[in-house]
């Protein structure tokens, strides 16, 4: 209710009642015959007496509350972005509507996050690392059709890509991924079971093989096999193998989203650089509304609103300042002296078929992955 809280309306109706109360009690001294305080009885009658009394105020019982929530499941390296796009979303759509919204974050390894939503965490929207987490909850329902074309660029309003962090100066000499299978290289990379951005760097490392074997899927997984059998650590998300890497000095390379990278440099500017392999992917992260959950929770309009703001011109350069590339490809020209545009990237689409022959592929039980890491 715009500008009343239910508390100030069950006080107006209650002094409303009363005064018909006072004036019953006085025309019952003339005739000798109580008169009932009307809307007091009934609980259900509040709205009728303050209609009567107090015109327009019964209407407003209607309107948007003052107040509203939404939760919003996301993947790991998205925590410092989404800290600042909520404030912002929530001035712009305080100024919009006269409502205050609270966003609830969650973060995690994607296929984790996507797995709580199912078991039934209630998001309104989910922000997560690739198309075929959230296409997991369309399976189950809880998604309608076609939710992938329903914001520009198949509902990714930023993108990133895989780079290498190294220890500053680079002290193993690390170029390119065939030196990622030298030996004595401690690789640290999170589990593709349960991190978005870990299929992301097993496949960027498929692509490089494939262009260096010639097609040769053979060679391509012996490859992959001397890789991550110079991984040392396997967490189960993007932030927690950049913990391992940064904070608990385990390991000479960490694969990782640009964005977590450049923040990683950020924090401590003194200790690492980044190395852009040859050849590298587009990670497409994917974000779109948990429409039965949004449904129930009568909160449809301002989470689509939530992720169609995403695409704004405010939003798309609070994007790039977070070391994400904006999908407007004019504001990514902006950042041009922060990424190596000219860097080769593969895409899903063209180069793996989609992320459900990609799943079927590489990471399903008893497929590739699992063939090269159990060996």
């Amino acid at each position: 209710m715009k500008g009343w809280s239910k508390g100030k309306i069950r006080k107006l109706t209650v002094l409303a009642a009363g005064m018909i109360g006072a004036a019953g009690i006085l025309a019952g001294c003339g005739s000798g015959a109580p008169t009932p305080a009307a809307g007091v009885e009934e609980a259900g009658r509040e709205e009728a007496s303050l209609s009567a009394e107090a015109p327009g105020l019964a209407e407003s019982a209607e309107a948007t509350p003052e107040k509203v929530s939404i939760t919003n499941i996301s993947y790991d390296p998205t925590r410092e972005l989404y800290e600042q796009y909520n404030k912002l979303f929530a001035d712009y759509w305080k100024a919009k509507t006269g409502q205050e919204v609270e966003i609830v974050q969650s973060h995690g390894g994607s296929g984790k996050q996507a797995r709580s939503v199912l078991e039934g965490n209630e998001a309104d929207v989910v922000t997560l690392a690739l198309e075929g987490d959230v296409d997991e909850l369309r399976k189950a329902g809880l998604i309608d059709e076609g939710w992938v074309d329903e914001l520009a660029q198949k509902s990714s309003p930023y993108t990133s890509t895989i780079v290498f962090l190294v220890r500053k100066g680079n002290p193993k000499n690390l170029g390119d991924w065939d030196d990622l299978v030298k030996p004595g290289v401690e690789v640290i990379t999170p589990d593709p079971k349960s991190s978005g951005g870990a299929r992301w760097n097993f496949l960027a490392a498929w692509a490089f093989a494939d262009r260096q074997n010639g097609g040769d899927e053979e060679k391509n997984k012996e490859f992959l096999k001397a890789l991550y059998g110079n991984v040392t650590v396997l967490d189960s998300g993007a932030r927690g193998s950049t913990t391992t890497f940064v904070e608990n000095g385990q390991g000479d390379v960490l694969l990782a989203w640009e964005n977590e990278a450049f923040l990683s440099i950020k924090e401590h500017p003194e200790e690492f650089e980044i190395i852009a392999p040859s050849l590298s992917i587009l990670a497409q992260p994917s974000v779109t509304v948990v429409d039965e959950n949004a449904r129930k929770h009568g909160t449809e309009e301002v989470a689509r609103e939530y992720l169609a703001y995403l695409y704004s011109e405010e939003a798309q350069r609070l994007e790039g300042e977070s070391y994400y590339r904006p999908s407007n490809p004019e504001i990514l020209k902006e950042f041009a002296d922060v990424f190596t545009l000219d860097i080769e990237l593969v895409n899903i689409d063209d180069d793996f078929g989609g992320w459900e022959a990609a799943t079927e592929k590489f990471f399903a039980d008893g497929t590739i992955f699992d063939q090269i890491y159990s060996q």
